[in-house]
């Protein structure tokens, strides 16, 4: 019998944590919903699922109650792509990246924006060809923005700031990301929307 169900597709994660991870449990509950469905993995460690619809806020509350995190898919800022935290959660930051992730996630922009973190500058998290990148030196954070992964005009995003503080990201970061939300085309994609305004642009913008 064909099933009629109304289905709406979301992204899924463990969180930030150490490395793209999963547990028994985590996997297990979105095993139950997933029937004879394929489930599909993201370059930008994130799992999409159809979902029944009218069940949204029930699973969604069942997959954050094992641990797992979801967020919107589309035209959205998605979640933070992290790197391994291999020297620990306090070396590499990951309390601030934690909140960045919870301040940003899931906002409405013009189209799909990266957001990525790294702890050091060995940049295992690639901030730099992300179009927003922050890489931690030392105690202080280093912010990259308009990075292109894909295609021959590939190219790593441009140091717009250095020595912040956790506070002074969150600030420039959201200043960005409502930047972006207002004056961005339909479907202008982060990189092209910075090469239209310019540096100069956006960077008085931030001031």
């Amino acid at each position: 019998m064909e099933d009629n169900t109304k289905k709406v597709k979301i992204a899924v994660n463990g969180g930030i944590n150490f490395g793209s991870k999963l547990s028994a449990k985590q996997l297990l509950v979105l095993a139950k919903y997933l029937g004879d469905e394929e489930i599909e993995l993201t370059t930008f460690q994130q799992l999409y699922l159809e979902i029944p619809a009218d069940q949204k806020q029930d699973i969604i509350a069942e997959f954050e109650e094992a641990g797992l995190q979801c967020y919107p898919v589309g035209n959205f800022v998605k979640s933070l792509r992290t790197c391994n935290f291999c020297k620990g959660a306090e070396a590499e930051g990951m309390p601030v990246a934690i909140e960045l992730n919870n301040r940003i996630a899931g906002i409405p922009v013009p189209f799909t924006l990266k957001p990525a973190y790294t702890g050091c500058p060995i940049g295992c998290g690639e901030p730099m060809v992300n179009d927003i990148g922050v890489m931690k030196v030392k105690d202080t954070y280093n912010l990259y923005v308009g990075g292109k992964t894909k295609g021959q005009d590939a190219v790593a995003g441009k140091l717009i700031r250095e020595n912040l503080t956790p506070e002074q990201l969150y600030i420039v970061v959201d200043k960005i990301i409502q930047l972006y939300s207002e004056q961005g085309k339909k479907r202008e994609p982060f990189h092209k929307f910075v090469n239209r305004i310019g540096y100069e642009t956006l960077n008085e913008h931030l001031y």
